[in-house]
């Protein structure tokens, strides 16, 4: 556990010096070819990060740890406790549900959640980062008297 939200934490540290930066770099400036290759170099970092190191020790952890291997059933009266009206117990063992559900399915249904979240931050970054220098002027013009002006005079 310790480790999977260490990485956590440094995606998370490795993320944030994306803004003040953003905000930092004028639009329109041309990349230098060093720019250009630490650019690339922390881009490619943090989807390693993100998709590889991240989704790896989730699936260790909970493989190792909590013990989520095809065997164990989601329905499982050491884990939850027997569950009113026999909810979730599948058919295979007299149940009246229709699937048997692994712990090993409900953690691969997470780390595919895992996934589609950081596709979802980093398709993001990517339209703040495009986005960064149209910012939208919400002034109104006002007149002498500081009354907004409804006609242009």
């Amino acid at each position: 556990m310790v480790a999977f939200l260490a990485s956590l934490l440094i995606l998370t540290l490795f993320v944030l010096p994306v803004f003040p930066y953003a905000k930092r770099r004028p639009v329109g400036t041309p990349l230098t070819w060093g720019e250009a290759m630490a650019s690339a170099t922390y881009a490619f970092f943090l989807m390693f990060w993100a998709y590889g190191t991240v989704p790896h020790l989730w699936l260790t952890w909970t493989s190792n740890e909590l013990n989520w291997r095809p065997d164990v059933l989601l329905y499982n009266y050491e884990m939850w406790g027997k569950t009113p009206f026999g909810f979730l117990e599948p058919q295979a063992i007299s149940g009246w549900f229709p699937m048997t559900i692994t712990m090993q399915t409900v953690r691969d249904i997470l780390v595919v959640l895992l996934y589609v979240v950081f596709l979802g931050g980093q398709m993001w970054l990517w339209a703040f980062w495009q986005k960064r220098g149209s910012k939208v002027s919400t002034e109104v013009a006002t007149s002498d008297f500081g009354r907004p002006l409804v006609k242009k005079g």
